[in-house]
């Protein structure tokens, strides 16, 4: 039975969980007219779409105290882990979440959000925002099925990078908490 919990310093080795990697099969391509958000989904041809990893992070339970981290566990073993910052307004930062690949579209993300969402209402915050990028269609799907929606898009932040030429798109979703 799939659990989730919040780490505690007993199970810090718990936040390496490698990064696995997903399907590129398209972009999103947000639009804000009239005061409301919408997307469309461009898919790549079958023989553009690709793989993407992230290089593995070397994340310090000591060093991160003001993090919240949120563990998914298959009996014992942690196979999911998210990650929550404090944030400057009423919403708290979700800056990383992954589920191991054995165990995607299994609710174990879901999962997770349901908690950093229980977490973030626990500690005073509104909601939960984070950054997807834009060619990463199965994560953005996945958020706005999972209760997020578009807030914001930032064109600029992958200038000057290996990365020249995507966008993140900000998402967000609110707690049960009251402002």
């Amino acid at each position: 039975m799939i659990t989730v919990a919040e780490i505690d310093r007993n199970h810090k080795a718990d936040i390496r969980i490698p990064n696995e990697p997903f399907s590129l099969f398209g972009r999103i391509i947000p639009s804000y007219q009239n005061g409301k958000w919408e997307y469309q989904l461009v898919r790549y041809a079958p023989e553009d779409v690709s793989e993407m990893c992230f290089p593995d992070e070397n994340y310090d339970f000591d060093s991160m105290q003001d993090c919240v981290f949120l563990g998914a566990y298959d009996n014992e073993a942690c196979i999911g882990l998210a990650i929550l910052q404090p944030g400057a307004f009423r919403y708290m930062h979700l800056y990383d979440l992954k589920v191991a690949r054995k165990y995607r579209r299994q609710n174990v993300g879901r999962m997770l959000i349901s908690k950093a969402r229980e977490a973030a209402a626990q500690r005073g915050y509104c909601g939960i925002y984070l950054e997807c990028q834009d060619n990463n269609p199965g994560a953005f799907l996945f958020y706005l099925n999972s209760g997020f929606y578009i807030g914001g898009l930032d064109t600029n932040v992958y200038r000057h990078t290996s990365q020249e030429g995507k966008a993140d798109i900000l998402l967000y979703c609110e707690t049960d908490q009251q402002p």
